[in-house]
Formats: C-alpha cells, structure tokens, sequence
C-alpha cells in the first residue's frame, strides 16, 4: 500500500509537472528537453503536448492510488492486469533509452539535459519501473 502510494505521488506530481508547462509555466522546461551537442533542442512539443503527457501521467498515479486500496474503487479486472506491466514497462524503456539523447545508454551525455537525464531523469524512471512491478508481483 505504501509503495503505491508513493508512486501515485510522485506520478500526480510530475503530472502537474506538465500541466504548469500546459498553462505557460517555466520551471524545468528547457532543462527537461534533450538537445543536441550544438544545443539545438531535439524536440519542441507544444502544449498540447505536455497537456497529453500530464494527463497520462495524473492517470498513472490515479491507477496506483485505487490499487493501493486507499479508495474503494473496482477497475476492470483487465485494467488492473495490463496496466500493472504496461505502466513499469514504459519507464523501464524510458530508463534504458533510445540510445543517443536519452536514457542510461545515451551517446550525447555533456549536454545540460545529458547530465541531468543520467543524475535525475533516467534513474526516476528507473525507480518509478521497479516499484511498478515490486508492487504488480507483491499484490
């Protein structure tokens, strides 16, 4: 119960993360985007964007929160059974990267975002991967 709780937290939070973005603010923005050596950034999302991340995000959390039983709700038994992997799989992926911006195998490490990803980003998504599935194979 506690594992999920934590997750749920940290899951809502990083959501509003994104909202604040959605809504024009400018905490961690461009340090939360990978560039390229010459600091050309290598994705420009839009607010649309961040608005869709912050949303799956906030709905994560939400799963974590009624799996922990703190709420009394019954999700399908489907939902329950494919969103314990689905969710851990998508930040162990993360985690592990696509190889040349982001993620603990990442080529382009020197950059501002290349060593926040390796001190913060990759390792969170690493943690939030492993508790996932802590909390799928405990229950």
């Amino acid at each position: 119960m506690y594992l999920s709780i934590l997750l749920s937290i940290i899951l809502i939070g990083l959501g509003l993360i994104h909202f604040n973005w959605v809504i024009g603010g400018k905490f961690g923005f461009s340090e939360s985007l990978p560039t390229k050596e010459s600091g050309e950034r290598v994705l420009n999302p839009k607010k649309i964007d961040s608005a869709i991340v912050g949303i799956g995000l906030t709905i994560f959390g939400i799963f974590y929160v009624l799996k922990s039983g703190l709420i009394e709700y019954s999700l399908p038994a489907w939902i329950i059974k494919y969103g314990s992997w689905i969710i851990p799989i998508i930040f162990l992926l993360r985690a592990i990267g696509e190889f040349r911006y982001v993620g603990f195998f990442k080529s382009i490490k020197k950059t501002e975002f290349g060593k926040l990803d390796t001190k913060l980003f990759s390792p969170l998504c690493l943690a939030i991967g492993i508790l996932g599935l802590i909390i799928h194979l405990v229950k």
